[in-house]
């Protein structure tokens, strides 16, 4: 197993991550992953907006092998899914499973020990990606991340490959850090979809989904994939996430006297002690003024996250899970170094600038 299927292993979902550190709205945040596609598929009949629409059956359905559900499994079995359990109480857990076919995807549903009655079940469709993006539109512009990858290479802050280009739209004029014209044309195609001229459709939208807009763009935070044979999928429209998740895209690649330069995930200046930890030294403590160094943060690494005065990781982006929780945590947080964990010592004394992306000899 690669040490990037390890890290996978250990991820969850981004409200499993908020439930993790005790967010105040993580039931909110929880409601709101749960009911997505639904919100998807209003957008879809309003303003096309192209979805990874899935097949929804009850747990029942499911359990019981309905009539209606055998025949989509005759259909379909072969086909590629994720398959998504959505519990009616949102104290029950959400279960997944992706990357098998409908008919592996069954199987797996009827070993999960749960009470069918309580689920709804939805397949839904799953394709390789030639273009994945994770983005947020506020009123300070449209930020976030693509790549020629799955877009779990972002939301889960490793890539295999091609490095991500971060992008930025002030509404007037495009930024990406590094000069791609077919990454560029593609992130305009996708923004087009979000952009609502008609104040009619607007306002059904501000009636069905409490939407709101900037510069007649949908507000909020999105992931897409898409593919030469498919075209684009929208994956997410998560309403909550928005305004105070908008990262800077600064990177202060002109400082010389930078000791590692990654990505700006979460803002703010520290001075303090490096502390590098591996996944066997969990349970490490952290002073008040130690500075997390380690190769990628799962939800194990949440504790020491909270104890930390600052997060500096070989990996990731700058809407990962983990830089998000970073950002809630209100934690200067720097990713995607690619050798902090070689360059920095235990023990070092260092000027984290999470702003510019840069941690200097303090």
């Amino acid at each position: 197993m690669t040490d990037h299927a390890k890290f996978y292993e250990k991820q969850i979902s981004l409200t499993e991550w908020f439930e993790a550190i005790g967010h105040p709205q993580a039931t909110a945040l929880r409601l709101e992953d749960n009911d997505k596609r639904e919100r998807l598929n209003v957008l879809n009949q309003l303003i096309e907006l192209p979805f990874d629409k899935p097949a929804q059956f009850s747990g029942k359905d499911v359990a019981e092998r309905s009539p209606a559900f055998k025949a989509y499994l005759k259909a379909h079995g072969d086909e590629l899914c994720a398959v998504r359990l959505i519990p009616d109480d949102p104290a029950l857990p959400k279960l997944r499973m992706r990357g098998e076919s409908i008919a592996n995807g069954t199987k797996w549903f009827d070993t999960q020990k749960i009470d069918p009655a309580h689920y709804r079940v939805d397949f839904v469709p799953h394709a390789e990606s030639d273009w994945a993006t994770i983005f947020i539109v506020s009123k300070q512009g449209i930020f976030g991340e693509i790549t020629k990858g799955e877009h779990s290479e972002l939301t889960q802050g490793f890539y295999k490959t091609h490095i991500p280009i971060i992008f930025h739209y002030d509404f007037k004029t495009w930024h990406l850090s590094e000069d791609d014209p077919a990454a560029k044309k593609h992130l305009q195609k996708i923004v087009a979809h979000l952009q609502v001229s008609d104040a009619s459709v607007r306002q059904k939208l501000q009636s069905k989904l409490e939407a709101t807009f900037v510069h007649d763009y949908l507000a909020g935070y999105f992931e897409t994939t898409a593919s030469a044979a498919r075209g684009i999928w929208f994956i997410d429209y998560n309403r909550l996430l928005g305004e105070e998740l908008a990262p800077s895209v600064a990177s202060d690649l002109k400082n010389s006297k930078a000791l590692v330069r990654g990505r700006p995930a979460s803002p703010g200046v520290i001075t303090g002690t490096v502390r590098l930890v591996h996944p066997e030294q969990l349970g490490r403590k952290l002073d008040e003024n130690d500075i997390l160094v380690c190769g990628m943060t799962t939800p194990d690494y949440v504790p020491l996250m909270k104890q930390a005065a600052a997060i500096v990781t070989d990996l990731g982006g700058i809407l990962s899970h983990a830089a998000i929780i970073a950002r809630e945590l209100k934690k200067p947080c720097i990713t995607g170094t690619k050798n902090a964990t070689t360059i920095l010592t235990d023990g070092q004394s260092v000027t984290v600038d999470a702003g510019s992306g840069v941690v200097l000899a303090a």
